[in-house]
């Protein structure tokens, strides 16, 4: 289990990055996760006796890495989950996807149903019972001639989105062997939680962190990532 990178630590929250193919919280793989993690750093950080209270208040599926908060006491788990579903969270997105994208920028909406027996979510038709709206925005970066960096904007926050609505276009993300053509893991996918953005609990003060994914491995090293991550 590759060691926690803490980012930013003060009594309200702690943001970390989340590895790719670390799951959010305990999963029936019973690999361990980010939110056991970082209960584990705060008990014995601070020599707390019993669990920790560490708030669960947004997730990022088990491939995808990057930028997470988790808050410290329920009074900044209630006020960082309210700034989560009214979408005053900016969440920024990295992806690699196949294939040269050629529309720069796009804005897609799609109506989106989880298919529990399979574990995949599809699209489906908006009159469907169950369907829910996804929107996302992407925006052209670069590409390599095989392979196109966006970076993407969710607009709603629905499981496995990026990647089903970019399949869906015909760019799957590299790597995806659920949503994409890939027979076998070749390398890590190609989706990175780069950048977040939101208000603090208790000061207000609007805080962004960003973080650049491993650059020594695949896809990430085909691209020089860090720079579009800086301030």
């Amino acid at each position: 289990m590759e060691e926690l990178t803490i980012l930013y630590e003060d009594n309200q929250i702690v943001v970390v990055i989340k590895p790719q193919n670390v799951p959010t919280q305990a999963d029936d793989s019973n690999d361990k996760d980010m939110l056991s993690m970082v209960k584990d750093y705060i008990k014995q950080k601070y020599n707390k006796p019993g669990e920790a209270f560490i708030g669960l208040v947004h997730r990022l599926d088990r491939p995808t890495g990057g930028i997470m908060v988790f808050a410290r006491n329920s009074k900044a788990a209630n006020r960082l989950t309210e700034q989560f579903k009214t979408h005053s969270v900016e969440k920024v997105y990295y992806a690699i996807a196949n294939g040269v994208v050629k529309v720069r920028t796009q804005r897609l909406v799609n109506y989106l149903k989880k298919d529990t027996k399979e574990n995949i979510v599809k699209i489906v038709p908006m009159s469907e019972a169950g369907a829910k709206k996804a929107e996302l925005v992407y925006n052209y970066l670069e590409d390599n001639g095989k392979q196109s960096l966006l970076e993407v904007k969710i607009l709603t926050g629905r499981s496995h989105q990026i990647r089903l609505q970019l399949a869906n276009i015909g760019h799957s993300l590299v790597g995806d062997v659920k949503y994409g053509k890939e027979k076998g893991m070749t390398s890590k996918l190609g989706l990175w939680a780069g950048k977040l953005a939101f208000d603090h609990p208790t000061t207000k003060e609007r805080m962004v962190f960003m973080a650049c994914p491993d650059q020594n491995v695949l896809p990430w090293k085909n691209f020089r990532m860090e720079k579009y991550l800086t301030r």
